[in-house]
């Protein structure tokens, strides 16, 4: 029974990333630039209207995470320094992702391009970080 709590948090925990930082990706350079042919009102509309519909799965995404995390955190013993010090800087990049994912899908937020961008650095080194994990542990 515990392998199968194991795999299926480790599961919720990729699929939770690839979610959130996946549509942050997909919204910075996909989304973004074909707005960028339309009117100003128009642009507006659109990135509003993703946004929106992007928000029910931010919030899965980070319930996802926070609960899968926790998990793993507290389910794997001793950890080496280095372990410690690389799960200090996920943690504090995934808290900016998880504020600014927040933040991006307000309406009529004129700044979302902008966060996006940096959200989408922030998520790819929380993986890099991830994986940089796996290799000390």
């Amino acid at each position: 029974m515990t392998d199968v709590m194991f795999v299926a948090m480790r599961w919720m925990h990729i699929v939770s990333m690839a979610i959130l930082v996946g549509g942050l990706l997909y919204g910075r350079f996909v989304i973004v630039p074909a707005a960028a042919v339309l009117a100003p009102d128009a642009r507006e509309s659109l990135g509003s209207a993703a946004a929106t519909k992007f928000r029910p799965f931010v919030f899965a995404a980070i319930g996802g995470l926070i609960i899968s995390g926790l998990f793993n955190l507290l389910s794997t013993p001793g950890h080496r320094p280095v372990y410690q010090m690389l799960f200090g800087l996920k943690m504090l990049l995934s808290l900016h992702v998880f504020a600014v994912g927040v933040l991006i899908t307000q309406p009529k937020n004129p700044r979302r391009t902008r966060m996006m961008t940096g959200t989408v650095i922030s998520g790819l080194l929380v993986v890099v970080l991830a994986e940089c994990m796996r290799l000390v542990y």
